[in-house]
């Protein structure tokens, strides 16, 4: 093996729970793991990328992994640790959320290598022509219902309620096991915290089913420091799909956590090295104000997940709201990119036509209700605190076609914090 897997996981806090033996099975031989994923959504969202990671750090030790989607179990839902069920989804929703999360796990796992080369299996496969006497007769019969009272998941959804349907899903989430031990000779299953009870019913099926002996391997649920959930914003979830978060607001994501959150987000969600990480960490405690560490993290992320054009797109965008963008810069963001750094700032809306016959700013201003009057534009602009697209401009400056970004759009200033976008239609 290349790496010691588990001890690598274990400085970057990446194990809750481990079964005893797991590390011994990782030493002696080529290990296949896997981690499950429902497509409950058609693109991943930060909250998945630690079970990516793990998949990640066990083909760079060595082993094979394999990511399961869910297109069967997905149409049921997981109880884990939800206070409510879910929303059933049909086959159709399934389907096309699966190709997409496919897509994406690409650009995580290497699917090439010929000795360890990553899998995506769909349990539709197996679970879709199974019916229902079958199953409860060939798998039912080999877990008690006691047994599966005990899970954590299910008795915290007892007082609540649960049906049937999501009471089955650790006995479906089971055979997924069983069934990727006997196909594909995978030993060990890795997920979140809350999927332990889940995971040993897997391993608790191939022991009496078939002999065999499987492992379990589970990482922390990450929260932030303040104790609120980790991937949330105000807007809702941190997506890996770019025309759901963009790579702009995706890389501030990172940029803005805090210096607790980011000392335990860089072992997660990077793969820098050890002493690349504790290097940067003595940088960063000498100037905490240049955010070393937020910024190395928010690199190494936002190239993995959106490439690095993106990156210098979203490092360039961010330069534009501490007035260090150039007029150049500026003109190089598309337009989705330039409306998410100025998220919130007034717009206003003008035809091409007005433009590009010429229109005084004063003129423009008073027009669309940017400012309260003629008099109030011309004393700033006076003042020299009025800019255009990054450039200072005079009581006299007239706008023309020249003046329209590549995106559409043209970004008038008042002085360091306020900003007017003006949509060019």
């Amino acid at each position: 093996m290349k790496t010691n897997l588990v001890e690598e996981l274990k400085w970057r806090g990446m194990v809750h729970d481990i079964m005893p033996g797991t590390e011994e099975q990782l030493g002696k031989e080529v290990t296949t793991a896997y981690v499950g994923i429902d497509p409950t959504a058609d693109s991943l969202h930060i909250g998945h990328l630690v079970s990516i990671m793990l998949l990640k750090h066990l083909q760079m030790a060595g082993h094979k992994p394999l990511a399961v989607v869910g297109g069967a179990t997905g149409m049921i839902g997981d109880p884990s640790f939800k206070a409510a069920e879910r929303k059933l989804l049909t086959v159709e929703e399934v389907q096309h959320n699966v190709e997409c999360i496919k897509h994406q796990l690409e650009r995580f796992l290497d699917f090439d290598n010929p000795v360890n080369g990553a899998e995506i299996c769909n349990n539709y496969d197996w679970m879709k022509d199974y019916l229902f006497l079958d199953f409860i007769r060939d798998v039912g019969k080999h877990i008690t219902v006691n047994y599966m009272m005990t899970k954590d998941s299910v008795k915290k959804r007892l007082e609540t309620g649960i049906s049937f349907t999501e009471f089955s899903y650790q006995l479906m989430q089971g055979y997924d096991f069983l069934t990727l031990y006997r196909t594909k000779g995978c030993k060990l299953q890795m997920g979140g915290s809350d999927q332990w009870g889940n995971i040993t019913t897997g391993t608790e099926l191939i022991r009496r089913m078939e002999g065999g002996e499987a492992f379990a391997l589970t990482c922390p649920l990450i929260t932030k420091a303040d104790g609120t959930k980790f991937g949330k914003t105000e807007g809702g979830n941190v997506w890996l799909d770019p025309e759901k978060t963009s790579p702009y607001k995706f890389y501030q994501f990172w940029l803005n956590c805090s210096d607790a959150d980011t000392a335990r987000y860089i072992r997660i969600f990077t793969l820098l090295s050890r002493d690349e990480i504790e290097a940067l960490e003595r940088e960063h405690a000498e100037a905490p104000e240049r955010r070393v560490l937020q910024k190395a993290l928010a690199q190494d992320i936002t190239v993995r997940v959106h490439g690095e054009e993106a990156y210098r797109t979203a490092v360039a965008a961010s330069e534009l709201l501490f007035g260090k963008a150039t007029t150049e810069q500026l003109n190089s963001l598309d337009r989705d990119t330039l409306l998410s750094v100025f998220d919130g700032v007034p717009q206003y809306n003008v035809s091409r036509a007005t433009i590009e016959a010429g229109i005084s700013l004063v003129d423009l201003a008073a027009e669309t209700g940017m400012f309260a009057s003629k008099g109030e534009i011309r004393r700033e602009l006076k003042q020299n605190s009025i800019s255009v697209n990054k450039q200072k401009v005079g009581e006299s400056f007239t706008l023309t076609a020249a003046d329209i970004l590549a995106s559409g759009c043209i970004l008038v200033q008042k002085g360091k914090k306020n900003y007017y976008v003006i949509n060019v239609a």
